[in-house]
């Protein structure tokens, strides 16, 4: 399972409008890509296409999708948002990283 906390499905929610698009009708698809500092990238996008090889998750209003391979990294982790001057935007809170980067935005397992 993935989950959304509510400050990140606020910024989705925003995210959505301005893109002409609604929680009904579009997902959000995270996933890990080869990459970073630490060796693997997540990588987040809005969707519209739920593909036979996805994993479909809900949380907290969002439809979240996720490919086969990028779940087994991912299971458990709860997206975040932060804002604000010292904000980072939107992170990954994943239980199976061993290590991450300074920036948040690689890991390993």
């Amino acid at each position: 399972m993935i989950q959304v906390s509510e400050t990140a499905r606020g910024k989705l929610l925003d995210l959505f409008k301005e893109g002409g698009q609604n929680l009904e009708e579009s997902y959000v698809r995270v996933g890990v890509e080869s990459g970073g500092c630490s060796g693997l990238s997540y990588k987040m996008d809005i969707d519209t296409e739920l593909k036979e090889t996805d994993k479909l998750f809900e949380d907290n209003g969002v439809r979240i999708l996720v490919d086969k391979k990028s779940f087994l990294y991912l299971i458990g982790t709860t997206l975040e948002y932060s804002g604000g001057l010292n904000g980072k935007g939107f992170s990954f809170n994943n239980p199976n990283a061993q290590r991450t980067c300074g920036c948040g935005e690689s890991f390993a397992v």
